[in-house]
């Protein structure tokens, strides 16, 4: 029906991940996360991987573990450090891993920013602290600003609630958080869902993600 391709094995719905990939996982915290891809990507063994996420991992779990299998030369989040962040925090004050830090509200933009095709933006937020550094400044009435540029991932690892054979995506609820930019900023999209549904079960009102945007699914 469509281009998105279903798989019951997560593993091979990762086919084509390779060494130095930029990969978008969404989640925050534990919602939303899609811990069966996450897991999948290690078994995969590709290495020296860009993580962008909202944090850094909690526990030993989901993206902590990815870190702890040393697979991820760096993480662009906006929470790196939290109680249970503990692999991440062992790893960076080693010199073994690189961060970059960006607030919440630009990690998301910049991401919607690649998703619709926009080259940069400017934002209030960072203005005057050490993120600001090296960036292009400019007023613009009466108030400063810095120039953001889109973040564009290979693949986008997203959590959903539901698809349908179209690709189609539902949420629910905050699980929803960071999987609708980034479905549409990366070059392939991979989500895992808790349940797929007929053609026509979903309100077309109440679909979030258009299948247009998901290239491959596995029912978890």
């Amino acid at each position: 029906m469509g281009r998105t391709t279903f798989h019951t094995d997560p593993v091979e719905a990762l086919a084509g991940v390779a060494d130095g990939d930029t990969v978008l996982v969404g989640g925050f915290g534990m919602a939303g996360m899609p811990v069966r891809l996450v897991d999948a990507l290690i078994e995969t063994g590709a290495t020296d991987l860009t993580i962008v996420s909202n944090n850094a991992g909690n526990g030993e779990t989901g993206l902590a573990a990815l870190l702890k299998a040393r697979r991820v030369a760096k993480v662009i989040c906006s929470f790196p450090r939290q109680a249970d962040s503990y692999v991440f925090d062992g790893l960076y004050r080693a010199g073994e891993i690189e961060l970059e830090v960006v607030p919440q509200g630009n990690l998301a933009e910049r991401m919607r920013a690649a998703g619709a095709g926009i080259g940069a933006f400017y934002s209030p937020t960072g203005v005057g602290t050490l993120l600001a550094e090296g960036k292009e400044q400019r007023t613009i009435d009466g108030r400063d600003y810095v120039l953001e540029m889109p973040i564009r991932g290979d693949w986008a690892l997203v959590a959903a609630q539901a698809a349908d054979p179209m690709g189609n995506l539902v949420y629910r609820k905050t699980a929803r958080n960071f999987g609708p930019v980034m479905a549409t900023a990366a070059a392939t999209t991979v989500v895992e869902v808790r349940e797929t549904v007929e053609l026509g079960a979903m309100d077309p009102e109440a679909v979030v993600t258009p299948g247009i945007y998901v290239d491959r699914v596995v029912t978890a």
